[in-house]
């Protein structure tokens, strides 16, 4: 079954007297408990993608059309749809764990109305013990301690397992996450994903993953969207998209990553610069690269519910 289902979906952005279309006719779904990427360059739709099946982007800004259904309820219509599913049926883990968080509430009392959300019925005791609970299960050290303290006062990588924990505390069917390592240190990026793997194994959370990190598809997805100028060039199961590339723009990206590629000779990077098998080009920041994550196999393929 389907816990996402989108197709054709368009969004153009009103930038001053001009109109981008940032998106441009994208389908796609994720079935329960499973893992599907959109990666690309900066400024290819992927998280704009993201943001507008959430419903994120203003509306002054954004125009969005097509169909998106989350649980089989289109959210692409009114947002007191959306409203209702949002922090329930689907979560978001941000970005940047340094700017989610509200800097002068404690870590305890964010996670508490995190899960108040879900379980308003919850008193603030009950609140505070799954809260911690949550903590020990993204392996917070000392959780108690931690409760008491500001953003500010923990580390990046643990401010992302907090958001992580947040977003499992809503019990929801679908998590979207946004470059959930793109803006953590290289050493505790491998950490978030290994638990992001764990927390999907427990739950059984259906994920939306939006990255430019070839190397983080590669060992996190069931299936990749491959997103170029707003559109997806190419997509398919993560081991047919890795071994046998068909679209130009895939092979470029894949050929980035020397143990994966070359493709070509000699290797071409995403940039279109040559370079030697042994060497891990350098690339601007944001721009679809094999990244230090870039290890392990690719996840094992699960058979699909549909086409």
């Amino acid at each position: 079954m389907s816990v996402l289902e989108v197709k054709d979906l368009h969004v153009e952005l009103m930038t001053g007297t001009s109109v981008v279309r940032a998106v441009d006719g994208v389908s796609f779904h994720i079935d329960e408990g499973e893992t599907v990427t959109i990666i690309g360059e900066s400024g290819s739709g992927k998280s704009t993608t993201a943001m507008a099946i959430l419903r994120l982007l203003p509306d002054d800004l954004a125009v969005i059309s097509g169909e998106a259904r989350i649980g089989g309820k289109d959210v692409t219509g009114s947002r007191k749809v959306i409203d209702k599913l949002r922090g329930r049926a689907v979560a978001l883990i941000p970005q940047d764990p340094m700017t989610a968080l509200n800097p002068i509430r404690t870590i305890g009392r964010q996670m508490t109305e995190a899960v108040r959300i879900k379980y308003p019925k919850l008193s603030k005791a009950e609140a505070k013990a799954r809260a911690l609970s949550l903590m020990e299960q993204v392996h917070i050290r000392n959780p108690a301690k931690q409760f008491g303290a500001y953003p500010h006062q923990l580390s990046g990588g643990m401010l992302q397992r907090v958001l992580i924990a947040m977003a499992v505390s809503t019990d929801a069917d679908l998590i979207v996450a946004d470059e959930p390592t793109s803006a953590l240190d290289v050493t505790v990026q491998a950490g978030i994903l290994d638990l992001l793997l764990e927390m999907q194994e427990q739950t059984g959370i259906a994920l939306l993953l939006i990255t430019h990190d070839l190397g983080v598809a590669r060992l996190m997805s069931d299936r990749i969207h491959v997103m170029k100028s707003g559109t997806f060039v190419e997509g398919g199961p993560v081991t047919e998209v890795v071994d046998n590339p068909q679209h130009p723009y895939t092979r470029k990206l894949l050929g980035a990553i020397p143990e994966l590629g070359p493709w070509d000779d000699p290797a071409v990077g995403a940039n279109g610069q040559a370079y030697a098998a042994t060497d891990v080009p350098a690339q601007p920041e944001g721009t679809a690269s094999a990244g230090p994550t870039a290890y392990g196999a690719p996840k094992p393929v699960k058979e699909a519910s549909h086409g």
